[in-house]
Parts: C-alpha cells; structure tokens; sequence
C-alpha cells in the first residue's frame, strides 16, 4: 500500500512539474516586439501605403489582458496621430509611458505619462536627457519589461496589473538620481502637483477627440498618483527645459515634476503608480487595491500568472517552434482591447459627457473599440473563449448608447468618433445575441441598433459623429451614389464600400428582430441586406461606383485604390458579401464562377492580406467545388504574411484583428460571417489544438496527417462520427468534444457539394 501510495505521489508531483514547465513555456513564446518595425511581407510592400500602413504600430506592452493602461519603453514623445510611444527602429529612449496607445492601431495616445530616471545633473528637455540604449539589453514579456540605460549605468524594470505598475531602477554607480514625470498633454492641458508631506506626485492629463468632433474635449482625463518607496525632500517642477522651486505647475509647455535622490551603487529606488479614467482619487484607490507593497519580485510573478492563466487556455502542438511564437503573440495582441475603464469600486466617465461619473452595479465597463476591425474575428474569438467579458463588452456598448443618445459607430476614447465605415457595433451586438450571449437589457440594445439602422440624425447630432454616415441616400437607393461625397466624415465618399458594408450590418440587425418576433423589421432588414447587388455591375463582373440615375461611375480601374472604396481596390472589396456568399456567387455565374473570381484575384497577387476588408477571402473556396484550395491559400499566407520578426506583421494589426485571423485560421477554422453560428473550416496547421472552455469543458482539433505531404482534406470526424460539412458550429465548439481531420497527397470530395456548405440568404 505504502508503494502504491508513494507510486502515486509521485506521479502527481511529475504531473505538476510537467503542468508548470507547459505554463512557463507559454509566456516564453510571446514576442512583445513582433510588429514594432516596418512590415517585410510581401503583400505589404505591394500593396501598403508609403506612411503608417507599412507598420503594425503595435508595442511592447506591459499589462494585463484588455487592462486599462499599457507600460511602454518610449521613444517618440508625442501623443500625436499614427504615432505609437515604441519603434524599434529608434536608438534613444526617453521614458517608460503610462499609455492608452490604441495596439496596432493609426489613432491617438491620449491621457498618458511619461517616467524618466537619469543620474547626474537635472536635465529636463527630452533631447537633452534621452539615453541611448540597445536591443541586447531588453528584455520583454507581456508581464515584465527590463532595459539598460548605459549613459545612466542603471536598470530599468516595469511590472503592471490592470491598472497600476511598478517600476525599479537599480543603480550601476553612486550617483544623484532624479526622476522625471512628464504628463503628455500636446494641447499644453497637463497639471502636476508633489505632495511632500504624503510622499506622493500626482497629476492628469485631458482627453480629446479625433475624427468627428476633432480637437473637442473628450469629457475625462487620465489621471495618476505616483508613489515613491524612498523619502524625497528634493523637487519642483518644469516647463520647456526652464525649472521652477513650485510643488505643482499645469498648463503649459512641455510640463513636468522632479524628484531628486542620492544612491550608493546597487541601491534601487521603486515606484508604484496607479491610473484611472475617473479621478485622482480613483487613481489612489486603484493602486491600494491593486499593489499594496513594494515586493517586486512578487508582483512580477503574479502579473506572470495573470498571463499564463489567459494564454493556458488555448494549447498547441506543432514541431515549429516559430510557428507556437507567433501563435501566442498574436494570442497577446489580441488581448490588449477593448480596454477596462473604470476604477475598482465600478466608477467610469460617462460616455460622450463632461466629466460626470458613473457607477456600475456589476461587471466591468470597457471603450477603445476599434470596431471596423474587430468585429470579424478579434470579437468572435472572444465569444469563444471569453463569454462573459464578451458579454460585458455588450453591455458597456448599450450603455454608451443609452447615455449618448445614439449607439456608437466606432467607440473611442470614450466618444463618438464616426471613424470608418459601417455600422459594426450592431454586427458585434449581434453576433453576440445569436451565440446566446444576452445578460443585458436587449430591449434597449435593440432599440439603439434600430435607430441607427433607420432613423437619420439632426444636423448637431450627425456632425457630433452620431447616426450613420450618408444613410438618408442609402435608405433612398438602396445605395450610396456617387454624388454623395459624405463629407461629414473621416473617410469620405467610399460609397460602394458603405453599401456593401450597411448590407451586412442591416442582415446582423435583422437576425435579432427575428429572433425578438419583430417580422415587419425582420423582412425589411433582410431585403436591405441585399443591396450589395445594386453596386455590383454584371458588364465587368464587379463592384463598382454607381450615380444617382443608376447609371456606372465611368471611370474603373479594378486593381487600383478608387474614391468609392475603402483602403482597397473594386477587385478586393466585390467579395464583401459575408451574409450571402451564395448570392455573390449567383452574380459571378454560379459556385464556378466564384471559383474563377478566387483564382483571379490570387493569380494576379490582388489579394491584400495587410488589411481587414479581405479577410474572408481565402476561406470563400469552401462555397466552391474546390473547398481544399481554402487550405493552400491560407497556409499560404500563414507562412508568408505572419513572423516573429519585429516586421512580421502584415500593416496595422488594428487592435488584435490581424493576429485574431491568425490565431483562428492557425486553429482551423475562421468565423467568414461573424453574426452567423458558422464557422469555416480549413486544414489547421498544429497537429493538435486543446480549447479550454469557460465552462470548464474542453474542445480539441486534431490533425492526422503530415502537412507538408498530405495538406488535402480527405474527411472529417466530429466526435467520432463522420462530419461531411465545410463549417462547424458555435454550439458544437461549446459543448466541447473533438473535431478530427484526415489527410489525403491529393484532393478529394470532401466539402464540395453545396449541401454541406454554408447558405445565402435566400436559402436559409
């Protein structure tokens, strides 16, 4: 008994170690640097602009998963449009910043802080301060960021929770030590104030709006305290490089505090600071509850778990080592938004409003939707594995509406922004609503998504961002003609990608009221999403810009950027018919002349991965006869348009959504219609994928098969049962079980007869 016994502990022991060593390899995989450089893909240099289009504009952020505030090395120092706080490229650093950098994104920085040790004399103009300093030195995990400073000769450490961090500078030599905080206010709107007597600095720095309502106040600020481990009696203040004898300065140029200090070599001097969206107070609260001590070994470590924990829920095997680094980093981009907004006791700003303060009674509130983007898998894949802060992202939407009076387009920095196109957040809240994701007031939900759908807003509301853009026209044609330039709106004109776009958003909409038992909306709707076919023109067997009188904008060119198509070409966009594939078929002369259209567009190197509105594209062969060509074209830009270089990003990851196509088609399946159940198969490229599920249940994907010799699907399983369909469903993924592929050296049948493929609108 006693063996059997000591037999048995230890092969719990051993399967604790194995369990832990799984747990550390994870974090290991992720390269916070992967998308910092300029993209060196191949669809990018052909297709990408000369300006931001050309970087992922990701960071290497430290922080929690859709925390609220970022920790990132510094190197450019404005908050400035398209310009992220980290480059790699850059050889000078001038501060780790507090950031609210939208991941990916060519937006704003808004309501950050910047924090700066440097040794010797007091230098306070970042030209004159910023330190040289070298890749070889940095170390960076998702969790934890450590670099050297050798014009300092000291150590630079950050570790963050969701809404506070702590930094440790250790010294390399004796030597003054000053400490620069800096607000990053370009309107010249920052205030700092250091509190001698309670050992703290704290400030704010104001939000304002970009897109619609440029330059307006957002309503809220991003507020710090900052407190220091180490007694200070030496500070003041500056502004422009000129240093003042004052506890406090605000409203002026290039302002910051000081803090002086004398260490011996080795000593370290330690921060905790802490941030919020709602007040200083908030700020105070949030880092009491979040850092109570100065153990920053011990914080470092928990934040590594916070991270171990979220990446744990999706395992992979694959031999390639490269191939489980991207995964996970993309797994990492994927989780820095939406971003948490309020504080730990539920305060948050009102949407659009004038620095009011809300309460939530439960959950979490959470902005930063870069909703164009996110809505095509970055937000499914949630809906996956996170349901229930999905269902908190819905929530927070709906209350925006609701406070805002319209449901937002684009939700950022707490406001209206109108920026893009589309109406998205109806597709999101839809999507969500058909998976059963529904604890929050539908009925308010439904209304707000009505609205938008229907209603055109007043002159004040529209330009206030507010209503769909151009939707009087859309409501009057079926379409957006020519000579409607939207000029009320960051991207004008892009009239037949509006179409195409609202179509879909009017067929997310329709599958509520469906469900909700309101027909007349219902049918309404469903026509509606018809409409891509009135910009399809059958003479060049593309979309195409359309006039008033309904006869073709004369100018077409198909693989060049047209006035009436968004960031793409009419070639790439004619397949943006997610909700009715099927139909779009119809129109290019059935299930083969799809096929063709397919073919084309790869042949002639038209297909633009760098992008979001092409996304579905290479999954579109499973409505064919030819569902394997799926799988070589996705393979194909798996390997070709993703690395774990500091370039290897395909342009702007867009707040996850680029590394969420990746993490899916790497998986095996691709949500190519979001609002529907319906996910897309193809071959997955790990030999095993384990999804732990929030319900404790277990799905798994399983290949057998080697890819490189047998990349063709020959069949599928589905819990041990034959499974003869191109697509799984959401509820087959929930339950848990397991989804088995068998490989074949040559194409098969499997998949191409149109009944085991997915339907349009008219068959369903």
């Amino acid at each position: 008994m006693k063996k059997v016994t000591c037999f048995l502990i230890l092969c719990l022991c051993a399967g604790l170690l194995n369990a832990s060593a799984q747990q550390t390899k994870l974090l290991q995989y992720v390269q916070p640097m992967s998308g910092t450089a300029a993209s060196t893909t191949i669809s990018a240099l052909k297709h990408g602009e000369d300006g931001s289009e050309k970087y992922a504009n990701t960071i290497p952020a430290v922080g929690s998963p859709f925390g609220m505030t970022q920790w990132s090395p510094q190197t450019r120092l404005s908050e400035a449009k398209c310009l992220p706080p980290y480059y790699y490229k850059d050889s000078l650093l001038n501060g780790f910043r507090a950031t609210h950098w939208i991941s990916g994104s060519c937006t704003q920085d808004y309501g950050s802080f910047t924090f700066m040790p440097i040794t010797g004399k007091l230098q306070t103009r970042a030209s004159l301060y910023a330190s040289p300093f070298s890749h070889a030195t940095e170390i960076s995990t998702p969790a934890y960021y450590r670099v050297g400073l050798p014009r300092y000769q000291l150590q630079a450490e950050i570790t963050a929770t969701a809404r506070c961090a702590m930094l440790q500078f250790t010294m390399e030599k004796a030597d003054s030590l000053y400490l620069l905080i800096s607000p990053n206010s370009d309107e010249n709107e920052g205030y700092i104030k250091i509190d001698y007597e309670k050992g703290e600095v704290y400030g704010y720095n104001p939000v304002h709006r970009i897109y619609q309502g440029w330059g307006k106040s957002a309503g809220f600020s991003g507020y710090f305290v900052m407190k220091v481990e180490r007694l200070f009696q030496k500070g003041g203040t500056f502004s422009e490089g000129n240093v003042f004898n004052t506890d406090s300065i605000a409203r002026l140029k290039d302002i910051g505090a000081y803090l002086g200090f004398r260490l011996q070599k080795g000593e370290q001097l330690r921060i905790r600071v802490g941030t919020s969206f709602s007040s200083i107070e908030g700020a105070r609260k949030n880092l009491a509850a979040e850092i109570p001590d100065w153990d920053f070994g011990s914080l470092k470590v928990k934040n590594e778990q916070v991270w171990e924990q979220a990446l744990s829920q999706t395992l992979v095997e694959s031999a390639k080592e490269k191939d489980k680094r991207v995964f996970y980093t993309s797994l990492y981009h994927v989780m820095q938004h939406p971003r948490l907004y309020n504080d730990i006791d539920g305060s948050y700003p009102r949407f659009a409003g004038d620095y009011q303060l809300n309460v939530l009674p439960k959950g979490n509130y959470y902005d930063d939707f870069s909703m164009w983007d996110i809505y095509r898998a970055h937000l499914p894949l949630m809906e996956i594995l996170k349901p229930k802060l999905v269902n908190d992202w819905v929530n927070s939407v709906v209350l925006k509406g609701s406070q805002g009076g319209w449901l937002p387009i684009f939700p950022c920095w707490n406001n209206y922004t109108s920026a893009m196109i589309g109406d998205h957040t109806t597709a999101f809240i839809s999507s969500a609503f058909n998976k059963g994701i529904r604890d929050y007031d539908v009925g308010e939900a439904y209304r707000l998504m009505r609205k938008n759908a229907f209603e055109v807003a007043n002159d004040a509301d529209y330009k206030n961002g507010m209503g769909r853009r151009a939707l009087s026209s859309y409501l009057k044609y079926g379409y957006i003609p020519m000579q409607d330039s939207v000029p009320e709106a960051f991207h004008k004109k892009e009239q037949v990608s509006r179409t195409l776009e609202y179509a879909y958003d009017d067929y997310a909409l329709a599958q509520v009221a469906r469900s909700l038992g309101k027909t007349e909306d219902a049918l309404r709707l469903t026509k509606r999403a018809g409409n891509y076919k009135n910009v399809f023109d059958p003479k060049v067997n593309m979309v195409r810009g359309r006039n008033e009188d309904g006869s073709w904008y004369p100018v077409f060119n198909p693989d060049t950027r047209e006035p009436y198509i968004t960031e793409g070409t009419p070639r790439q966009y004619t397949f943006y018919v997610p909700q009715d594939v099927p139909g779009l078929a119809r129109l290019l002369g059935g299930r083969a002349g799809l096929e063709l259209a397919l073919d084309s567009l790869f042949s002639k190197k038209e297909y633009w991965h760098g992008n979001e509105p092409g996304h579905q594209i290479p999954f579109m062969y499973n409505y064919t006869g030819t569902p394997w060509k799926s799988s070589l074209k996705v393979h194909q830009i798996l390997e070709e348009e993703y690395s774990d270089g500091p370039g290897g990003l395909s342009g702007n990851d867009d707040a996850g959504q680029m590394s969420a196509w990746y993490v899916f088609a790497a998986m095996g399946f691709y949500p190519l219609d979001p609002v529907s159940d319906q996910y897309l198969l193809t071959v997955p490229l790990f030999s095993h994928t384990k999804i732990r599920l929030e319900s404790g249940k277990v799905f798994e994907l399983i290949r057998h098969g080697d890819l490189q010799k047998t990349p063709y699907i020959q069949g599928l399983k589905l819990n041990g049962k034959p499974y003869a369909y191109t697509y799984i469903r959401y509820a087959d993924i929930q339950t848990g079980g397991k989804l088995e592929f068998f490989l074949s050296d040559k194409p098969g049948k499997w998949g191409s007869s149109a009944q085991y493929q997915p339907k349009g609108l008219t068959q369903r």
